[in-house]
């Protein structure tokens, strides 16, 4: 993910736990399902649904406590969608807005998977293949690998 400069919920979630493993920091990966209202309609055509399951982000043992921290969408994308960007100060959980700036419905947490010390890849996968069958290798190149957030994002903030 870092070669590539780019990555989703998960990837940045276990980087962000292995960087903080890294310097003596207990850390690991929580996961949860989330209905992402303000998917974009390519998006949700591309997936057949706005439930997001194993949302990844990173919980960080810190004073003695476990912490949240969601590193997920970066400034740019917020402001281009009009989300509020996530500010973490390391006392408290930063995990997505259930509102965008606007009022309306973003995020929201329907199911907590648990945290992990390390990413439980074979369940994730298997859960993805019943639950997303359009993505898998037998989906005629896959659709996920057509897709493109970012530039949908610039699509709908042009309309």
């Amino acid at each position: 993910m870092l070669a590539l400069g780019e990555g989703f919920c998960v990837g940045k979630a276990a980087l962000l736990a292995a960087c903080a493993r890294a310097v003596g920091i207990p850390a690991r990966i929580g996961l949860a399902d989330v209905k992402n209202h303000l998917t974009t309609p390519r998006l949700r055509e591309k997936m057949g649904t706005d439930l997001f399951v194993y949302h990844g982000y990173a919980e960080l043992l810190l004073e003695g406590r476990w912490v949240k921290a969601t590193p997920a969408f970066n400034l740019q994308l917020c402001e281009r969608f009009g989300l509020l960007p996530l500010e973490w100060d390391g006392t408290a959980d930063s995990i997505y807005h259930p509102y965008d700036r606007a009022g309306n419905r973003h995020m929201e947490y329907v199911h907590q998977r648990g945290t992990f010390d390390d990413l439980p890849l074979t369940q994730m996968l298997a859960d993805f293949a019943a639950l997303y069958p359009m993505w898998g290798p037998n989906a005629g190149g896959g659709a996920l690998a057509q897709a493109d957030f970012m530039a949908d994002v610039a699509r709908e903030v042009q309309r």
